[in-house]
């Protein structure tokens, strides 16, 4: 049987988890970003002791797909959960939130969340950042 595109990118996004660097939190996300062509980047949160250097998964995929020449992308799917334990639901931060602003269509991007494919719910960018701001808004 065939994987849906949904259960790919959950797939992925718990693969990436597991390289998590999380020594300080223990709380371990993973994120697998699809773009416009149907390559899919993934990211893990890596945390730092200084707290401000650390990165996010949502944003590790989308850095890593920005640093090789992509900017187009459909849609991410984000796991988390504490380190060793189940996954739980959780949503992207407000600086992931901005990022995807930065490079996602504001009405269209899909955000799944959940635990899986079978346990999630699809939002846009639209829905997770009401009244965004973003590149178009400087377009005067």
């Amino acid at each position: 049987m065939e994987q849906t595109t949904k259960e790919i990118l959950f797939n992925k996004a718990k693969e990436a988890r597991k390289e998590a660097y999380t020594p300080y939190s223990h709380y371990q996300v993973g994120a697998a970003l699809l773009c416009a062509d149907g390559q899919i980047f993934t990211g893990c949160n890596i945390e730092n002791a200084g707290h401000t250097p650390a990165c996010c998964a949502e944003r590790t995929a989308f850095f890593k797909a920005v640093s090789e020449g992509v900017r187009e992308f459909c849609a991410i799917a984000v796991v988390a959960g504490p380190e060793g334990g189940d996954l739980v639901w959780t949503t992207p931060c407000g600086v992931c939130r901005q990022v995807m602003m930065e490079f996602c269509e504001y009405e269209t991007f899909e955000i799944y969340l959940g635990t899986g494919a079978e346990d999630c719910k699809c939002y846009t960018l639209k829905e997770l950042l009401p009244h965004g701001f973003g590149p178009k808004n400087l377009d005067f």
